[in-house]
């Protein structure tokens, strides 16, 4: 088993769930068995998550351009998605559940299911999974500037108040610190419009592994990796080693 550093977990881990099609094919399988798998997998990661004292999980689950793939697709990503809501791993591992995306695209079960379970796990505290579901960064990015821009004509807000922060009050992300960590499976090496403005200094973990054989030592692997790294926002190795030593 990898050795972690338990101080040194990231807080927020960001994962792109990608591969679920191309090992169902390698298998003879529909699209969709991939995908079932997937969430085979989801429950796995969640718990080691959980264990580990991960504050924060985000899975990009179906993106605003996923919209465009075969309907049967649609239908049983949207299927699972209602399915796999009825698991009571939140319950077992006190995870709130959340949403980030366009939910008014949802068809309207998948929606009443998705708020039903946010109001059911609220009170959880162990981990926070966020989903990303109808969700693109640029779409996010263009919803934050709209929103400003309306602040600033209905006089709320000065042109001057517009900073970064004030930028990432108006994320669907605002509850939650940006991502230490991104992994993305399935051997691409791309981010596919996934949490843009988050990412922007998040250490990048790509692996050849298909989502659904993505397992609780992968994810180990992918944090020791992480662990191995010094994050510098922008400052020299020495500068970022003396604010190490001085926490």
């Amino acid at each position: 088993m990898v050795q972690l550093d338990m101080t040194r977990i990231p807080r927020h881990i960001a994962i792109i769930m990608d591969g679920n099609g191309r090992w169902a094919a390698e298998r003879g399988r529909e699209r969709s068995f991939g995908h079932q798998a997937g969430v085979d997998t989801v429950r796995r990661i969640t718990s080691e998550c959980t264990r580990l004292g991960v504050k924060y999980l985000t899975l990009y689950t179906f993106s605003t351009e996923n919209w465009s793939r075969p309907e049967d697709e649609v239908s049983a990503l949207m299927g699972l998605v209602l399915s796999s809501l009825e698991d009571e791993i939140f319950m077992k591992n006190d995870v709130r559940f959340q949403v980030v995306g366009e939910m008014e695209r949802l068809p309207k079960p998948v929606q009443d299911k998705l708020r039903e379970t946010m109001e059911h796990t609220a009170q959880n505290s162990a981990m926070t999974m966020v989903v990303a579901l109808s969700y693109s960064a640029r779409w996010e990015i263009t919803k934050a500037v709209r929103d400003i821009a309306q602040s600033v004509k209905d006089g709320e807000m000065n042109i001057d108040d517009i900073t970064e922060e004030a930028v990432s009050r108006h994320m669907a992300t605002n509850f939650m610190p940006d991502p230490e960590l991104l992994i993305r499976t399935g051997g691409e090496l791309r981010i596919s419009n996934f949490l843009l403005w988050q990412i922007a200094y998040s250490e990048l973990y790509f692996c050849d592994t298909f989502w659904p054989d993505f397992g609780e030592e992968d994810l180990r692997e992918a944090i020791a990796n992480y662990q191995k790294r010094q994050r510098r926002f922008g400052k020299t190795e020495a500068q970022a080693e003396l604010s190490t030593n001085n926490k």
